[in-house]
């Protein structure tokens, strides 16, 4: 049975790690030490038993193209994000998450990729139990957060429990919070194709992106040249100097700031306004 888990913001405790032992829980096999080929077969072995990972239906295939796109423009320096990225969670288990997120680069404790420290499942009504039961494996090996999206029935977003082994739901107004995210990931747009793009773009707003800087400059630098094109008209209609339609395009087409205010230091004084669209 489903927890509800409100709040406005769900932050998350510091990243562990993802070492070999972990007090109380024992020894693990290597994260990449696997049971099973991948690439090779779709086999996955979920707590001694082995399924086979077919291929995606609409709802699903569809969720995860937005999960992946959510998640790769929310994470924060120093973690990548995953797909299907199998992983030997326990000596009877070896298996993927649809989408991770971990640590990049190796693990010095190990030698190899660190743990995942967020896993999401995109969960349809036939792999319920196996996300449970995914779910719980993923938790006991150190797996910080778990996350479920259904995409059936009662669409909506849970989040796994440590203390209770159950799935907590999620506020769709609520915001996930984590180290390994630079930006807040609202959980309504993880249910919402809709709100995808929106996301990402105030995501990489927040991030600073070089490419949405350049916007911004570009922005800002035509507005500015605009105003500068208004005073000039402002000031040849208060001394009755007339613009030609081709003079008005010319000059608030211009973006060369410079040549703007002589533009409009020259309006002062000019006599026609050819004068001005004449300087160089």
């Amino acid at each position: 049975m489903d927890e509800k888990h409100s709040g406005l913001s769900l932050k998350a405790p510091a990243p562990s790690g993802g070492s070999l032992y972990l007090p109380g829980r024992g020894a693990f096999p290597a994260v990449d030490d696997h049971l099973v080929e991948p690439e090779v077969t779709r086999d996955e072995i979920i707590a001694g038993r082995r399924v086979v990972a077919s291929p995606a239906e609409v709802p699903h295939g569809d969720k995860q193209v937005d999960l992946d796109s959510l998640l790769r423009s929310h994470v924060a320096p120093g973690y990548v994000v995953s797909a299907d990225l199998i992983t030997r969670f326990a000596v009877d288990s070896d298996f993927a998450s649809d989408t991770c997120v971990r640590r990049e680069g190796l693990d010095p404790a190990t030698g190899r990729r660190y743990l995942e420290e967020v896993a999401f499942e995109v969960v349809s009504t036939q792999s319920e139990r196996n996300a449970t039961v995914k779910a719980g494996v993923m938790c006991r090996r150190g797996v910080r957060r778990i996350f479920g999206i259904w995409v059936k029935g009662r669409r909506r977003v849970c989040e796994w429990s440590a203390e209770s082994a159950a799935w907590r739901l999620l506020e769709a107004e609520s915001h996930l919070e984590d180290p390994c995210l630079a930006a807040p990931l609202p959980v309504k747009a993880l249910l919402d194709a809709a709100l995808v793009d929106n996301a990402v773009a105030e995501a990489l707003i927040a991030k600073r992106n070089p490419a949405i800087l350049s916007l911004e400059a570009a922005a800002e630098a035509k507005g500015e040249a605009r105003g500068v094109a208004r005073s000039i008209f402002r000031i040849l209609n208060a001394r009755g100097i007339a613009v030609s339609p081709a003079q008005r395009e010319e000059i608030l087409g211009c973006a060369d700031l410079e040549r703007l205010d002589r533009w409009l230091l020259q309006a002062s004084t000019a006599i026609s306004a050819e004068e001005i669209t004449s300087i160089a």
